[in-house]
């Protein structure tokens, strides 16, 4: 029913729910297809994702303890941590990693730099590096700037308080109707045999 509008902008919140690895799958594979024909943008947050799921995201937003931790493209949250001094076993999933490297409990087994001594990495000292990691520094830039509205194609910008018209709106909900009562045609038979 949302993508009946065409949105630019979807946001989801634990759509995996009661749902196992391989359906989560094919409805995050169906969705970056989705994004990708109407050129929009999803947010879905996900509680541990199975590898090939998290490969199908092209930025990650991870929070722990109400911080932003890494914001920026999936390829280089590896290379974040491993600037912060962790490394992903090559025996983890990313996701997993993900999850427990900023958990205090489960951090430890993550250090890498054995010549050190371990030290606990607070959240909030994870969200103050990000800032001096590269991508951090590019999303700065880049938000530094007030968004110009000029340099837009006048079509990308919505003129009406909706998207679709209500004919539009009215057409898709009649043809809903109709192809579900298509569906039920044997309990309006009843109904009127009753």
């Amino acid at each position: 029913e949302m993508l009946v509008a065409c949105p630019k902008a979807l946001f989801m919140d634990e759509i995996s729910t009661g749902l196992d690895s391989a359906t989560t799958f094919q409805i995050i594979k169906c969705l970056r297809q989705i994004v990708r024909v109407l050129d929009g943008t999803m947010l879905i947050s996900l509680l541990q994702p199975a590898p090939e799921t998290y490969e199908l995201f092209d930025d990650i937003i991870l929070l722990s303890e109400g911080e932003i931790v890494y914001q920026g493209p999936r390829e280089y949250v590896l290379e974040f941590f491993e600037f912060m001094g962790f490394k992903c076993p090559d025996r983890k999933g990313v996701a997993d990693f993900l999850q427990e490297v900023t958990s205090r409990k489960d951090q430890e087994q993550y250090w890498v730099d054995k010549s050190k001594p371990y030290h606990y990495i607070s959240v909030k000292e994870f969200a103050d590096a990000f800032h001096s990691f590269h991508v951090g520094k590019r999303l700065t830039e880049e938000l530094s700037h007030p968004y110009d509205r000029t340099k837009n194609h006048p079509a990308a910008l919505t003129s009406t308080k909706y998207g679709v018209s209500r004919m539009n709106m009215l057409k898709a909900c009649f043809s809903r109707e109709v192809l579900l009562m298509k569906r039920n045609s044997f309990v309006y038979i009843f109904k009127t045999g009753q």
